[in-house]
C-alpha cells in the first residue's frame, strides 16, 4: 500500500511552483529586453536597501539591492506601476545610474524581510552619520583593544550582504574605544591595509577585502559630501558621528594611488583634547610662569613646533583656563577642530579671500579681550598680532620653528621692528609630545652606561635641586600589554621649553640675533630646555628614553 506525505508533498509542490515563477519570469523579462534576478541567490547591500523606504517598497514592489559609488541595481514586480515609476523617477534625480531587474513576488519578500536586519545606526543627510547611543555602547563595550576591533572586522564582514554602514560602525566605534586619533584605509596592489594611529603612531590592525573597501570608499565619500565619480584628485571632506551624547567631527581626506584612493579618516573626539593646563605636562616654574602670562590684558604668547605637536591643544587649554563670561575670546583657525563653549571661533577660506591675516583684522574689529590665531604666517599677520599686543589684546598664536629660541629670528625675517617685539612677546614656547609609559606593564631596569652618559650629558647644566637629586641608577621601559594594546604606552605628554622676554633677551634681540644667540641669553631664566625636561620625565618614570629620542636629538648641543 502506498502512503503519501502531504508535508513532503507540499514542500515538492511549492519548490516546482517557485522554480516555474522563476523560468517564466525569466522568459518574461528577456522578452521585454529586462534583466532578471533570483534575489533568493544574490547577495543583498543593505545600504543600498535603505535608498527606498520599508513603505514604499512594500507599496510599489520595488527595492534596491546593489550600489557602487552612484550605479543601483533596483528589482521590480513590474515596471509600468505608476508607483514604481515615481520611486524611480526619484532615484535618477538624486544622480543614481539605475539597472532595471524583474522579480519574482517569492524572492523580493525574502528581500523585504531583510529590513528588519538594517543597522540600528542611521545615516543622515550628507555631513552627518548618526550612531545611536545603544548601540555605540554595544561597539564601545565589546571592543577595548587593536585585537577586538580585527575580530568584530571578521565578524561582520563574514556575514552574507553586510550593511557597509555596520562595516563603518565598527570602525569609528573602534576608533573611539581605544582613543585613536585616525583610521587610514590604505590599497596595496595585492590586499589593502586597515591601521589606525594611536598615541602619534600607526599601528597595524588588519587587512580587508577589496570589494569591502570599495563599497566602503563610496559610502564615506557619500556621508562626507565629496565627488563618487572623482578618482584622479585628491578630496578633503567631513562629517559628524552623533556618539556618546556628543557631535564627534570627523575629518574626510581621499589621495589617488597607484592602486587606489587612500583614505584617512582624523577622529576629532572632544574629550582628547579636554586637558587642563595642569594636565599638559608643563614642569612647575614653567606653569607659574605661564599662568601669570595668560591672565596679563596684554601681550603675545606663541607656541611652536612641527604639525602635530600638540600647539593646539596648548592653546585651548589656556583658553579655558582664562575664560569667564566677562571677557570676549576670538579664534581664528585652520580649521575650527573642536568647539569650546563661550568662544567665538571663526576658519579661515583662503580661495574665499578670507585668511588669517583677514580674519584677525576682522577679529579686532569685534572688541576682543583674547584673540587665538591659529598660525602666523607672513609679514601682515606678524604685524597686526604684534599691534594687537601692543593696543590692549591678549594673543596667543603659533609659529613654524624648531624650538623656542627661533621665535624670535623668524619674527625679525617677517620685518618686525626689533623694539616692537620686545615690547609685544612676553613668551616663546617650543613643544613635542612623547607617549607616556603604561602604568600597568612598565618594566624597571637599570640606566645602561650609554644611556647614564647621556643622561648625565643632558642633566649637566639643570640647576634645580629637585631635578639634579633625581635618582639615576635604574629607569623605566616599555613591555606591553592588552590595557596598551601592546605598545607599552598609554596616552601622550607635552614636553616644552620656553623663553620669556627679559632685558638679556631684549638687549639680544636688537642685534638680529641667531638661535643660539638667544639660547645664551636665556640661561640665566633657568627653565627646562626640551631636552631636560624630557630627561626629567624619564628619570620619574613617565617616558622611556627611547621614546624620547623617537621624538628629539638627544645628543644635540644645545
Amino acid at each position: 500500500m502506498v502512503q503519501f506525505d502531504d508535508e513532503k508533498q507540499k514542500v515538492a509542490l511549492d519548490a516546482l511552483r517557485e522554480h516555474d515563477e522563476e523560468e517564466f519570469l525569466s522568459k518574461a523579462a528577456q522578452n521585454r529586453g529586462i534583466q532578471y534576478v533570483n534575489l533568493a541567490q544574490s547577495a543583498v547591500d543593505l545600504d543600498a536597501l535603505r535608498l527606498v523606504s520599508e513603505t514604499d517598497a512594500r507599496k510599489a514592489g520595488v527595492v534596491a539591492f546593489q550600489m557602487m559609488d552612484k550605479k543601483i541595481d533596483v528589482a521590480v514586480l513590474n515596471p509600468d506601476e505608476n508607483a514604481t515609476k515615481i520611486i524611480l523617477d526619484s532615484l535618477s534625480a538624486q544622480g543614481f545610474i539605475i539597472s532595471l531587474f524583474l522579480v519574482s513576488h517569492k524572492s523580493l519578500g525574502r528581500v523585504l524581510e531583510r529590513y528588519k536586519e538594517l543597522s540600528a545606526s542611521v545615516a543622515t543627510k550628507t555631513g552627518s552619520f548618526e550612531i545611536l547611543d545603544d548601540q555605540i555602547e554595544t561597539v564601545l563595550q565589546k571592543i577595548k583593544t587593536t585585537k577586538d576591533i580585527q575580530k568584530e572586522i571578521s565578524d561582520v564582514t563574514q556575514v552574507q550582504g553586510v550593511s557597509t554602514t555596520r562595516v563603518l560602525e565598527v570602525l569609528l566605534g573602534g576608533a573611539l574605544a581605544i582613543k585613536a586619533s585616525d583610521i587610514h584605509i590604505e590599497p596595496a596592489e595585492n590586499t589593502i591595509r586597515l591601521r589606525f594611529r594611536l598615541d602619534g603612531l600607526l599601528n597595524e590592525i588588519m587587512e580587508i577585502p577589496r570589494e569591502l573597501y570599495n563599497y566602503l570608499l563610496s559610502r564615506i565619500k557619500l556621508i562626507s559630501g565629496l565627488h563618487l565619480n572623482v578618482k584622479d584628485k585628491a578630496q578633503d571632506g567631513h562629517f559628524s558621528i552623533h556618539a556618546k551624547k556628543s557631535e564627534i567631527e570627523i575629518r574626510t581626506s581621499t589621495l589617488p594611488g597607484t592602486y587606489g584612493e587612500s583614505i584617512v579618516l582624523c577622529v576629532l573626539d572632544p574629550d582628547m583634547i579636554s586637558i587642563t593646563m595642569e594636565q599638559l605636562g608643563l614642569e612647575p616654574h614653567l606653569q607659574e610662569i605661564l599662568e601669570h602670562t595668560i591672565t596679563k590684558p596684554n601681550g603675545l604668547l606663541l607656541t611652536t613646533g612641527p604639525t602635530g605637536s600638540g600647539k593646539t591643544t596648548t592653546l585651548y587649554a589656556f583658553l579655558r583656563k582664562v575664560y569667564t563670561d566677562k571677557i570676549k575670546i576670538i579664534t581664528i583657525e585652520d580649521p575650527v577642530e573642536y568647539h569650546l563653549d563661550g568662544i567665538v571661533q571663526t576658519q579661515i577660506n583662503p580661495a574665499r579671500g578670507y585668511s588669517f591675516t583677514e580674519g584677525l583684522r576682522s577679529a579686532l574689529r569685534q572688541d576682543p579681550d583674547i584673540i587665538m590665531v591659529g598660525e602666523i604666517r607672513d609679514n601682515e599677520a606678524a604685524d597686526i598680532a604684534i599691534n594687537a599686543a601692543l593696543t590692549g589684546h591678549l594673543v596667543f598664536s603659533t609659529l613654524h620653528t624648531n624650538n623656542a629660541a627661533g621665535t624670535f629670528p623668524r619674527l625679525l625675517s617677517f620685518g618686525v621692528n626689533p623694539k616692537v617685539l620686545s615690547s609685544s612677546v612676553t613668551v616663546a614656547m617650543a613643544q613635542r609630545l612623547v607617549r607616556k609609559l603604561c602604568d600597568q606593564c612598565k618594566k624597571q631596569i637599570p640606566l645602561s652606561p650609554a644611556d647614564r652618559k647621556i643622561v648625565d650629558t643632558v642633566m649637566r647644566s639643570v640647576s634645580q635641586t629637585e631635578y639634579i637629586s633625581l635618582p639615576r641608577e635604574k629607569i623605566y621601559t616599555a613591555v606591553g600589554c592588552d590595557k596598551c594594546n601592546g605598545t607599552g604606552y598609554r596616552g601622550r605628554i607635552g614636553i616644552f621649553e620656553a623663553i620669556v622676554m627679559d632685558k638679556g633677551i631684549e638687549k639680544a634681540v636688537l642685534n638680529n640675533p641667531s638661535e643660539r644667540e638667544i639660547q645664551e641669553a636665556a640661561r640665566n631664566q633657568k627653565l627646562l630646555n626640551m631636552q631636560q625636561d624630557g630627561v626629567v620625565k624619564i628619570l620619574k618614570g613617565i617616558t622611556s628614553i627611547d621614546e624620547l629620542s623617537r621624538v628629539i636629538d638627544l645628543q644635540a648641543e644645545v
